[in-house]
């Protein structure tokens, strides 16, 4: 894997400015994707927002975005609409000014439903170019390869930092019109950390999944969350696991180089850890990532493509959810009617793990203290104009610091008695009572 061209600057310097004279092209109408995540290049983003005055009804295409397109001053000039709502993206799609688009279906190389369309600019975070003129997305491929080839033109924010990974990790200089360098820190990810209350009952529950439900030889994936992404840590003790996932947490590489992570028994890219984004990954396991053939980067439509992931046996998938009801009903990205987060890839990952290896596990903690008042997460219910992000007939095991429900196979009775032996106990007595008159039948 070959590294920076020391002489890029020079190379293409007709394309290289500033990064308001990067995003000058951009004009009135015109639809624009802004990457998401770790693929938001914030700098150019910016750059955008700083012509508002000059602009409007630009179609803004993001997702999870450290970037706040819902301010005041940009209200009109753009039109926000996002896959997947984050701190700064949540108050607007509750508000009406930012369009929340639920998307699901993924399918290698095709964009997926709400981003099917011809865009006027795409504003790309990526290396400097090595020798050869590819430059490579860095941590996060995200829909990069998939989304390009539907731009007409394409303005890079150039990272030194970058890394470089095989896989679908590349995409070559000739397709960028413009080029500008990162030569400020950017935003940090909207990820808020974890509370002292989360952190000890992620500290039992990823205890508890690893114990109990991951087995020696499975392939792994790890939702978006508090709980799941710190399970890395607890995998120690296991032998030639392997790893399919749309993000990839820190404590992946020390698995590694523990032997605990081979991939020797995966059915697709066996010996490689698959994964569309790197996540808060401290700089000492990107160095270790950094062109190491065993770490393979892939555009979102292909990591969560349910065609691939059937592929799998002894699949476990390890999602989060906000509130999960007595009979296993999961809601991830709501609170009642109200859109917290998104979907993402747990419906895929829940499906295909529970069809081929009965494998799709549920994290949570039981309960959390909200402005000093408790809740619990375990729910009779869910509230009015709740979302189901998976459905309970593909949740095999549900997992609170109070224990493991297993719930594959199990009847609506059976399953209402198991959750609720997860559920804190100040609120069991309570669930029971409000079970018994949603369902007409005691647990």
């Amino acid at each position: 894997m070959k590294g920076t061209d020391p002489n890029w600057r020079t190379t293409h310097a007709g394309k290289l400015g500033s990064m308001a004279e990067a995003v000058s092209p951009i004009r009135s109408g015109e639809c624009v994707y802004a990457g998401g995540w770790t693929s938001v290049p914030a700098h150019l983003c910016t750059a955008l927002q700083a012509r508002h005055a000059g602009l409007h009804d630009v179609v803004v295409y993001t997702f999870l975005t450290p970037v706040n397109w819902d301010l005041p001053e940009c209200r009109g000039s753009f039109i926000t609409r996002s896959l997947y709502a984050g701190p700064y993206e949540r108050a607007g799609v509750r508000a009406g000014n930012i369009e929340f688009i639920p998307a699901t279906q993924w399918r290698a190389g095709q964009p997926p439903p709400g981003l099917d369309i011809e865009f006027d600019h795409m504003l790309v975070p990526i290396s400097p170019p090595d020798e050869d003129g590819w430059c490579s997305f860095g941590g996060g491929v995200w829909f990069g390869p998939t989304l390009a080839p539907h731009a007409r033109n394409l303005i890079g924010e150039v990272h030194p930092e970058f890394i470089r990974t095989g896989g679908d990790n590349r995409i070559h200089i000739s397709r960028f019109s413009r080029l500008a360098e990162v030569t400020s820190a950017p935003p940090p990810p909207p990820i808020a950390p974890r509370t002292e209350e989360t952190e000890l009952a992620a500290n039992v529950i990823c205890t508890l999944v690893a114990s109990e439900l991951v087995k020696d030889g499975s392939t792994l994936q790890f939702g978006v969350g508090d709980v799941s992404a710190a399970m890395p840590v607890f995998l120690g003790e296991k032998h030639d696991l392997g790893v399919h996932t749309e993000i990839l947490p820190g404590g992946i590489v020390d698995l590694v180089r523990q032997g605990v992570v081979t991939g020797r028994k995966k059915a697709l890219h066996p010996g490689k850890i698959i994964a569309s984004a790197l996540v808060q990954m401290p700089p000492e396991e990107l160095a270790f990532i950094d062109g190491n053939d065993m770490f393979e980067l892939y555009d979102f439509t292909y990591t969560d493509d349910l065609r691939n992931l059937l592929q799998f046996d002894n699949f476990v998938a390890i999602n989060n959810a906000l509130a999960v009801d007595v009979t296993g009903n999961v809601c991830a990205e709501a609170q009642g009617p109200l859109v917290f987060s998104g979907p993402g890839g747990q419906p895929v990952f829940a499906v295909a793990a529970s069809t081929s290896s009965a494998g799709s596990i549920i994290v949570l903690p039981s309960s959390q203290l909200v402005s000093g008042v408790r809740h619990s997460r375990i729910l009779a219910g869910h509230p009015a104009a709740s979302t189901i992000t998976t459905h309970r007939g593909y949740v095999d095991y549900v997992v609170t610091e109070q224990g493991i429900a297993t719930l594959r196979g199990k009847s609506i009775r059976e399953r209402m008695a198991e959750l609720i032996s997860v559920a804190h106990p100040d609120f069991r007595a309570e669930l029971r009572r409000e079970a018994a008159a949603l369902y007409g039948v005691s647990p």
